[in-house]
């Protein structure tokens, strides 16, 4: 069957829950409204208050409690409404959610999913478009995933779920329904082929921390997720060039070996990514590649980021990596 993402993040939640009783949904407008991108919607009817609990605005509650849950034997599932709304909560993110496993030698579990609507694209200003994901990256404890595609995003959350460990999940909201651009009527990719996606049924599913090859090529290495994964193909198609493309999918734990495989393959290597340049993630994925495959390049490694601002309150595709900034800095990178 094919459904957008929102469709089958919300599939993947009903199923969690019918496969077990001790899964709860939880945050700001999740059960009536079914969430601001309606990723919820219908789980409160079908599986009650108790299930899917509509809280207070405070996001430092909402992880507070799931903490508390979570050491009752439940597997909370949170959802942060926006991710500017995300920094009240981090306290107990990493002084709690993320340690106490550590903290009791291995005695308590944290099996709590936090669901974050991140990145740009849909017209909306700071506090509501930002990418905060190395702050989790940098957290020890935590798993960091940021799905690019409806079966992925659908699989990969049942696996949160069904994780021991504290799980961030990003979730693209550009995604959600098809990427559009600040006026919501042109397509900014060739989404024809990405907006739906076929969820295979069965115990299909895909491991936490595998990357995915999303294009194949042989000229240069793209690292990419979330949303920029769709653009850096976009790029790929409009320049010629034959890159291959990487969905990282899970950045902590980190995939290397799938990366390591097509650097070494293609000699040349662009990360992308939505956040800022100075501290973003592309910083460690450069770091790490450096490191192992310094002799394997024959060019710079290049990173196509956000600008080091506050998310713009217009002229967001001059912010954000669009397909004509990242195809410039790889056609920069084949000829370097």
């Amino acid at each position: 069957m094919t459904v957008t993402m929102a469709k089958a993040l919300n599939d993947g939640l009903r199923a969690a829950m019918e496969d077990d009783p001790k899964v709860v949904v939880m945050g700001e407008d999740v059960g009536r409204l079914g969430g601001v991108f309606r990723v919820t919607d219908g789980l409160q009817k079908d599986f009650g208050e108790q299930r899917v609990l509509d809280t207070p605005l405070s996001e430092s509650g909402i992880v507070g409690a799931a903490v508390g849950l979570a050491l009752r034997g439940f597997r909370p599932v949170c959802e942060i409404q926006f991710d500017g709304f995300v920094f009240p909560a981090v306290d107990q993110i990493s002084s709690q959610l993320a340690k106490l496993h550590y903290r009791s030698q291995g005695r308590v579990r944290m099996p709590v999913v936090v669901r974050i609507p991140f990145g740009g694209g849909i017209g909306a200003v700071e506090h509501h478009s930002e990418s905060p994901e190395s702050l989790f990256a940098h957290m020890p404890g935590l798993k960091v995933v940021a799905c690019a595609s409806p079966s992925d995003a659908h699989w990969m959350l049942r696996q949160a779920i069904a994780s021991d460990d504290p799980v961030i999940f990003l979730e693209p909201k550009r995604l959600y329904n098809g990427p559009f651009d600040g006026h919501h009527d042109r397509p900014v990719v060739p989404w024809s082929k990405h907006e739906l996606s076929e969820v295979p049924t069965g115990h299909y599913t895909v491991p936490l921390g595998s990357a995915r090859i999303h294009r194949a090529g042989s000229e240069l290495t793209v690292l990419a997720y979330g949303t920029l994964v769709h653009v850096a193909a976009a790029a790929a198609e409009e320049t010629g060039i034959d890159a291959e493309i990487i969905d990282l999918r899970t950045l902590v734990p980190l995939d290397f070996e799938t990366i390591a495989a097509s650097v070494i393959k293609t000699g040349r290597c662009v990360v992308t990514h939505e956040a800022t340049l100075t501290s973003g993630f592309g910083a460690e994925l450069c770091a790490a590649i450096q490191e192992e495959l310094l002799y394997h390049l024959e060019a710079p490694i290049t990173r196509v980021t956000g600008w080091d601002t506050p998310y713009p309150h217009a002229h967001e595709w001059r912010y954000f990596p669009g397909p004509q900034r990242l195809g410039e800095a790889m056609k920069a990178t084949l000829a370097a």
